[in-house]
């Protein structure tokens, strides 16, 4: 917190990352659950169709207690895809609740434009200014660490590519 009582946090993370591989392939990688849980290390059974919610257990090794969960909100070919999902306020395994019934909930989006070298990939994160006071700075942190680690995990997925 800053002096005054303000808060650090942004409202949104935004990570962005030139993949060189074409914006069908990224796609792919991002809207087909199977490969996504590759990249993103969460098992997946479920395909992404607008208005669905899918679950699966994350893989990170210490996280695999926790259920990933988000509600599909849209998929714009090779524009745009993006979901909702909770913040919980711990995932900390003693803590942590698989029930997200009225948790706070931020949206991520994966925006695509080509390059001359392959695919501009951007996601953002936003919404955490919803959250209540006693998580916001750590579930934003959190949250910016991760995304700069699937940044790196979906580069060496489509590293075939390179």
């Amino acid at each position: 917190m800053q002096p005054g009582g303000g808060s650090l946090v942004s409202d949104k993370i935004e990570k962005r990352i030139e993949l060189k591989a074409p914006v069908a392939r990224v796609w792919q990688a991002l809207t087909d659950s199977h490969q996504f849980g590759e990249w993103f290390r969460v098992a997946l059974t479920e395909p992404f169709l607008v208005g669905t919610t899918v679950r699966g257990h994350i893989l990170h090794p210490g996280y695999e207690h926790v259920v990933w969960e988000a509600h599909i909100e849209q998929m714009i070919e090779e524009e745009l895809f993006s979901f909702t999902w909770a913040q919980p306020k711990s995932l900390a395994k003693e803590h942590y609740k698989p029930d997200y019934t009225g948790e706070p909930r931020t949206l991520v989006e994966f925006r695509l434009r080509a390059t001359e070298t392959g695919t501009l990939l951007t996601v953002t994160e936003s919404g955490f200014d919803k959250l209540p006071d006693d998580r916001r700075e750590q579930n934003f942190k959190n949250n910016d660490g991760g995304w700069a680690q699937q940044m790196t995990n979906i580069e060496v997925y489509l590293g075939e590519y390179a």
